[in-house]
């Protein structure tokens, strides 16, 4: 086994401690890498490149997987209108599996003997991590500094702080993790189960105070226009309605689930476009599929969540659940629009031709025009056949 360790790396406390630890400590030779799934601009990368410069390794590299993670998953977060217990988007955990298989990939690549992460004991990450990289590299050490040396962020500090690494450690008194789909948040308040997290805490702040109407165009259920800019790639109408929406400091919640490894735990996030995304296209769906496509609909989303939330994305299962996702899209298109205000927004309506609210039929709770009393009067009879037999037969109260 050579000597070679490619290291996820994002610059932030717990990989910077790796960084040092695998290259003075255990001598060897570090690659880092690190996997854009659209949370980072141009400038944070290059500031990125050069921590990992300053701190010694032996080469850095980016590698962007921002189309891929849309088109092979986030498309169907939308499609299924995902949201783990009814709260989280699945910011990070969705990210997190393509940025092992990257990393991975990079790893089988270079020939490296190690493979490297920042994860602690006591998260889902390690989990996602260490399966990704059994499935696709598994003849390659897995090393995780933070896990096996059970180590606490102030100690990671202190350790730097030995090594001469000066950095403002005051902002690393929260995780924070940007991706496309979101940024988690994790912190003192997060640990426990009353706190909640301060202002100052979530990355983007309340700028503006004035209602804003957005309208989102969707065609066969992605975004494609944003306040009647067209995109030809779905996640850049993405970053636009972030842009647009984050500065009414929207989708920040705290989402309290069970882990992988069988304990509870709580996070922080901040995703204005995610909620409104699905939101905005929970609400077209509704108008425009069937009652038996939202009902089978929910089922299998709340199983795709939950795999892909628990690393299980390479799982054959959910090639056949994007399957029916793709296909129950056919029909959803149309426009939403929204009123965005500080810290909520709300749906205002939706314009569709495929609308099934068609006034062509009849007005809910006003009058029908293709059907009769009569029809109704022996369909309620009907309908309710078995429960009435069954009472009469068992003479229930």
């Amino acid at each position: 086994m050579n000597n070679k360790v490619v290291l996820a790396f994002s610059g932030g406390l717990d990989t910077t401690y790796c960084a040092k630890y695998l290259s003075d400590d255990k001598g060897l030779e570090v690659h880092s890498v690190i996997v854009n799934t659209g949370g980072f601009s141009e400038e944070e990368l290059e500031n990125v490149a050069i921590k990992a410069k300053q701190l010694g390794v032996t080469t850095h590299t980016c590698i962007d997987e921002t189309d891929n993670f849309y088109q092979n998953c986030v498309k169907y977060l939308i499609a299924g209108n995902i949201l783990k217990n009814n709260t989280y988007p699945l910011s990070v955990s969705a990210e997190r599996i393509f940025q092992a298989i990257a990393i991975a990939n990079y790893a089988n690549k270079i020939g490296a003997g190690h493979i490297a992460h920042g994860s602690t004991g006591a998260g889902n990450d390690q989990v996602r991590f260490d399966m990704t990289f059994h499935i696709i590299c598994p003849d390659i050490n897995i090393i995780t500094p933070i896990r096996d040396n059970k180590l606490s962020r102030e100690e990671e500090i202190e350790f730097l702080k030995a090594k001469g690494v000066e950095r403002d450690w005051k902002k690393s008194i929260y995780s924070i993790n940007k991706g496309l789909w979101g940024t988690s948040v994790g912190g003192v308040e997060t640990l426990t189960s009353d706190g909640y997290l301060p202002e100052q805490a979530f990355p983007t702040q309340l700028s503006k105070n004035e209602p804003e109407e957005m309208v989102i165009e969707f065609l066969k259920g992605e975004p494609v226009v944003v306040n009647g800019q067209k995109f030809k790639n779905p996640a850049h109408a993405i970053v636009k309605i972030e842009e647009i929406a984050s500065g009414f400091a929207l989708g920040r919640d705290i989402h309290v689930g069970d882990t992988i490894i069988g304990i509870k735990g709580r996070v922080g996030f901040e995703a204005a476009a995610p909620l409104i995304l699905i939101k905005a296209h929970h609400a077209l769906e509704k108008h425009t599929l069937t009652k038996q496509q939202l009902i089978l609909k929910d089922q299998l989303s709340a199983t795709y969540g939950n795999m892909v939330h628990e690393g299980q994305f390479l799982e054959p299962a959910l090639r056949d659940i994007e399957k029916f996702l793709d296909n129950s899209q056919a029909t959803v298109s149309g426009t939403v629009k929204l009123q965005l205000m500080p810290y909520r927004f709300y749906v205002i309506g939706i314009e569709s031709k495929h609308d099934l609210m068609s006034s062509e039929f009849g007005s809910y709770g006003e009058m029908n025009n293709a059907w009769s009393g009569e029809d109704v009067k022996g369909f309620s009879k009907i309908f309710g056949n078995q429960t009435m037999i069954h009472r009469l037969i068992n003479k229930t109260k």
